[in-house]
C-alpha cells in the first residue's frame, strides 16, 4: 500500500456502495479502488490533473469519476455510511459541536469558469477579501475535531448569513430511526456574538457558548449562557481546520466549479472518518 492509498480494511467499508455496470449496463468500468487512489492522491498532493501517476490510470478518467459520482451523490451516500457507523460506535461527540470558517486562496485557474448545472452558483462561491480572492469554508465538527459538514460561500461573505446553513448541512444518521441534527451545546467564537444567531440557537434549544463582542448589546441572558470551561475545548475546530488544510487540494482551490471543490472537501471529509474507524491503517 503506497502513502495515501486506502487499506484493504478502509476499502471493505465502503466497496460494496460504488457502481456495478457501465454507464449504460454494458462494458467494464475501471478498478473503482485505483480511481479512489488516484483521488486521494490528487486531494493530498494538490498537484495538478494532468500530473497524476500512471499507476492510478488515465487523469481524464479519474476526473471524470470524480464528476459522475458527485452528480450521482455516490460521495453523499458514502458519508452517510460512514457517519451512521462512527455514531454507532459512539465516535461522534453530540453534547459539544463547534462552528468556525476558514479562508481557502483559489489559484488564476480557477477563475472564468461558465455556469453548469443548477447546484453551481452563479458566483461559483469566489470572492475578494481581505484575504485575497478565493472562497470561504464554515465548518462544523464535534468537540474531537471530527468534521461533520460544512458550507461554501465567497471570500467575502461573513459568518452570519452562513450560520443557518452549515449547522442545517449537518445530518448525523443514527440506528435509532431519526439523524441527530442539533447538539446540546454549539460552541463559536466571537464572530458569531450576533442577535440572529442567538435567536436561531434559542429556537432550535441549543445552548450558546458564544463570547459576547466588546461593546455589543446582546442581553444578559447570552452572557449567562457562556461557560468559559467549554469554550476552551472550541480548539477542536482549529485543530479540524488544520488537517483539512494539509489536504493540498483544500488549502488551495485550484477547481473551476464550486460544485466539484466541494466534491473534494467530501473526499477529505471521506478519508478522515476512514483514519477514526480504522486508525491503525493510516492514508
Amino acid at each position: 500500500m503506497r502513502r495515501h492509498e486506502l487499506s484493504d480494511a478502509q476499502w471493505e467499508l465502503i466497496a460494496d456502495l460504488m457502481p456495478r455496470t457501465g454507464r449504460h449496463g454494458g462494458g467494464r468500468w475501471r478498478d473503482h479502488r485505483q480511481v479512489v487512489n488516484g483521488l486521494m492522491w490528487k486531494l493530498c498532493t494538490g498537484a495538478q490533473w494532468r500530473d497524476l501517476p500512471e499507476r492510478y490510470g488515465p487523469w481524464q478518467t479519474v476526473y471524470e469519476r470524480l464528476t459522475r459520482w458527485r452528480r450521482e451523490g455516490l460521495f453523499d451516500t458514502i458519508l452517510d455510511r460512514l457517519r451512521l457507523k462512527l455514531n454507532a460506535g459512539g465516535l461522534i461527540d453530540l453534547d459539544l459541536w463547534c462552528i468556525d470558517s476558514t479562508s481557502v486562496r483559489a489559484s488564476r485557474s480557477a477563475a472564468e469558469a461558465r455556469k453548469k448545472g443548477p447546484q453551481e452558483p452563479d458566483d461559483h462561491a469566489l470572492g475578494l477579501s481581505r484575504g485575497g480572492f478565493g472562497s470561504k469554508i464554515h465548518l462544523v465538527s464535534d468537540s474531537a475535531g471530527l468534521p461533520l459538514g460544512f458550507t461554501l460561500t465567497p471570500g467575502q461573505r461573513h459568518e452570519v448569513p452562513a450560520f443557518e446553513p452549515t449547522l442545517m448541512a449537518v445530518r448525523l444518521p443514527s440506528p435509532r430511526g431519526r439523524p441527530r441534527t442539533r447538539p446540546k451545546h454549539l460552541a463559536g467564537d466571537k464572530a458569531y456574538s450576533y442577535r440572529p444567531v442567538f435567536a436561531y440557537l434559542r429556537r432550535r434549544h441549543i445552548r450558546p457558548i458564544i463570547p459576547p463582542r466588546t461593546g455589543g448589546n446582546m442581553g444578559k441572558g447570552c452572557a449567562r449562557s457562556f461557560d468559559p470551561d467549554l469554550y476552551r475545548r472550541r480548539n477542536a475546530i482549529e485543530r479540524c481546520v488544520g488537517w483539512l488544510k494539509g489536504c493540498r487540494s483544500i488549502a488551495t482551490r485550484h477547481e473551476k466549479l464550486a460544485v466539484n471543490f466541494s466534491a473534494m472537501v467530501k473526499l477529505a471529509f471521506m478519508r478522515q472518518y476512514l483514519r477514526t474507524l480504522r486508525p491503525s491503517d493510516r492514508i
